[in-house]
This record gives structure tokens, C-alpha cells and sequence, in this order.
């Protein structure tokens, strides 16, 4: 059974999040904070955490400023945040800092259920449909900026594999490695390898900068036109 920390200044909203939990993971020990400081102590006092879900905009956030001093203070505690925010770079944003997850308030329980299982076992979520819709670098943020320009990523795009273009239109959804290889029935590691091998040709050092390079690609284009073959 899991140990999380749910921390949110809304009473109503905390109770709303431990009975998803209490139905998703029956028996899990849930800890309550209604501003960081207070999510700081817990997880000072709990060193068994398995979670903490962070509200963004609570007092002492600051911003993402929060989410760094619980990264700088408690780095080996998974933390995902649980926000009313839907602004694409500021999800991937929350990632770039440390995050290993964003779930929107508006999130149906079945869906934040199954969010919570992914990171649980180790994954990364970002909503799809929100990852799937715009694009645009999160400004003022070098280590999350694509690296090429549009007419070079027309060139790296010409030399994926059909299979890699369907692992990046994935990934550009959000979604992760394990839902990737049930939905091309191919195996884990071979989702691994081939997200080593995009992020390799689009000159990317993370997942993050990936997703921001695929901006609106017309990926159902670029899997019609003749490709190179599989290997």
C-alpha cells in the first residue's frame, strides 16, 4: 500500500482527491497540508512517502518556485502536480523541474486513477489532450526549447522509421513508454530504443523538448509518404 502526501489549501478538493485515492488504492495511508510549508514538514516528518500530489497555486508556491525547494529539499520524492491550470507550457514546464507528473482538476477519476498508476510504476503523465493541442517553447526557458528550426525537423522527420514516427506521434500525446508498447504491441524496450533514436536525430536532451519540437505535425502526412525501412 502506498503513503501519500496530498497537499492543497481546499478542504473540499483534498477530500475529493483521498477518495479517488481510496478507491484506486484501497488501503493507502493518506497525509494532508494546506500550504507548502506545511507539505515541507510532513514530508520531513514521512521519509517512506511514496507521493506527494502539489497544488500549484497554494500559499508559499510561488510559482514552480515551491515545486524547486520540495525537488531541492526531498529529491528522491516523487512529486505530481494537481492543478487547475491548462496552459500546455506551464505542464511541461512543472516537468522540466522536476515534476514526474501534472494531472488537471478537471480530470475524471477513472482517468486520474490510471495517472496515478502510471506514475506509481514509474512513468512520467502529462494529459494527452492538452499536450496534443498548440505548441510553442515555454519562454525564457533554454533547457525545454527545441533545437531546430521547422525546415530541419522536416529533414530529421524524413529519416524516422514508420515505426518511430508512430512511438513520436505517441510520445507527442503524453503518453508513456508502457501505454506506447500495448497500443504497437511491441515490446518495452524496443519503445526505449526508439525514443533514444528520435530524441538522438532531433538534437533533443529530454522528452520534454521532444514533445515541444513536435509542435502541430501532420504525423498521419509523414506515415502515408514511403519510409525508411524498418531495421
Amino acid at each position: 500500500m502506498y503513503q501519500v502526501l496530498i497537499a492543497d489549501d481546499h478542504p473540499l478538493f483534498r477530500e475529493a482527491i483521498a477518495r479517488v485515492i481510496d478507491d484506486g488504492f484501497p488501503g493507502s495511508t493518506l497525509l494532508e497540508a494546506s500550504d507548502l510549508d506545511s507539505a515541507l514538514a510532513v514530508a520531513g516528518r514521512h521519509d517512506d512517502l511514496d507521493l506527494v500530489l502539489l497544488d500549484l497555486n497554494m500559499p508559499g508556491m510561488q510559482g514552480l518556485g515551491g515545486l524547486v525547494r520540495l525537488r531541492n529539499l526531498f529529491p528522491t520524492l516523487p512529486a505530481v502536480i494537481v492543478s487547475a491550470e491548462e496552459e500546455k507550457r506551464v505542464i511541461l514546464q512543472t516537468i522540466t523541474y522536476g515534476a514526474v507528473g501534472f494531472i488537471t482538476k478537471s480530470t475524471p477519476r477513472k482517468q486520474m486513477i490510471q495517472a496515478l498508476e502510471q506514475v506509481l510504476a514509474g512513468s512520467i503523465y502529462l494529459p494527452a489532450d492538452i499536450i496534443r493541442a498548440g505548441s510553442g517553447a515555454v519562454a525564457g526557458d533554454d533547457s525545454v526549447a527545441p533545437q531546430r528550426q521547422p525546415a530541419d525537423l522536416n529533414d530529421v522527420l524524413a529519416t524516422l522509421t514508420r515505426k518511430q514516427l508512430q512511438v513520436f506521434e505517441r510520445m507527442s500525446r503524453g503518453d508513456s513508454n508502457k501505454v506506447i508498447a500495448y497500443q504497437l504491441n511491441i515490446a518495452e524496450s524496443t519503445v526505449k530504443a526508439h525514443v533514444s533514436a528520435i530524441l538522438r536525430k532531433l538534437g533533443a536532451t529530454n522528452r520534454v523538448q521532444a514533445i515541444l519540437s513536435a509542435g502541430d505535425i501532420d504525423f498521419a502526412a509523414y506515415l502515408r509518404a514511403p519510409k525508411v525501412p524498418e531495421r
